[in-house]
């Protein structure tokens, strides 16, 4: 004889299932923990086999990719100093570009310096810097500060160097005004700021007129900037001679490198 198949109704099933959800949704917490624990208890070895096979998958995967977190940040640092050190052979790329595209510069070697101390108090205006003798320095070269004349060399030693500034009351440097066919010497006068000596009042001269170092053989081939012209009046003890007080072309003070020009360098 065939089994004969029961055959439960849909609507049946669906009520003892809805039935079953509703006594565990009431059920006390106690009983429906046990029934937990229970499942776990009987399927608790598949589960174990599953979770190991996981594992083992896991381990057989490479960590070639990974690397420790004190190995991160010393990889990190690296790059870093790497970025640093990228970024100031741009600046001074920057520099020597923007410098040699000036005609008074043509042939000349500027030998580049960090400034080691800085005095300017108006009694003495220099700079010490890290180059000497030993890198071509001598005394009366000039010495750039963002592309224009701040001083001379004073003092010279084997690794080290003095720059007298503009400034200082010691420097006297021969100077033209823009627009005037005359030169004359502009002589420092502590406070950051230097005058032009005698230039007679029939020339014509008005604040911000560009001030600019004259050639000299040997040591500059053409006209520079040294600074502006900053106040203008009659001179109180000559009235026919102009009181002309001028600003260094940048702020010496805060100047952390400087470029030596050595005209005609000795291959």
């Amino acid at each position: 004889m065939a089994n004969r198949q029961i055959k439960i109704p849909r609507k049946i099933l669906i009520a003892w299932f809805t039935l079953g959800g509703l006594i565990l949704l009431f059920a006390p917490q106690k009983l429906t923990n046990k029934f937990q624990f229970a499942f776990a208890r009987l399927f608790q070895g598949p589960l174990n086999v599953s979770k190991s096979v996981s594992l083992s998958a896991r381990a057989q995967q490479p960590f070639s990719g990974l690397v420790t977190r004190r190995e991160y940040n010393r990889l990190q640092n690296y790059l870093a100093n790497i970025m640093e050190e990228l970024t100031e052979e741009r600046q001074k790329v920057k520099k020597l570009s923007g410098i040699h595209d000036r005609r008074p510069l043509e042939g000349a070697n500027l030998v580049f310096a960090d400034v080691i101390t800085n005095s300017i108090d108006g009694s003495r205006d220099e700079l010490i810097i890290n180059r000497g003798e030993y890198d071509g320095l001598k005394k009366e070269l000039f010495v750039l500060g963002d592309n224009s004349i701040i001083g001379t060399i004073s003092d010279v030693s084997p690794r080290t160097a003095k720059v007298r500034l503009t400034t200082d009351p010691t420097s006297k440097i021969p100077v033209r005004i823009s627009g005037l066919d005359t030169d004359r010497m502009m002589q420092g006068s502590g406070g950051s700021s230097a005058k032009i000596l005698m230039l007679p009042m029939k020339h014509k001269v008005k604040v911000g007129d560009i001030v600019s170092a004259r050639k000299r053989p040997g040591f500059l081939a053409a006209p520079m900037i040294v600074g502006t012209v900053t106040r203008c009046k009659k001179d109180d003890e000559n009235p026919l001679l102009w009181d002309i007080t001028v600003a260094p072309a940048c702020e010496m003070e805060k100047l952390s490198d400087v470029a030596v020009i050595i005209m005609n360098p000795q291959n």
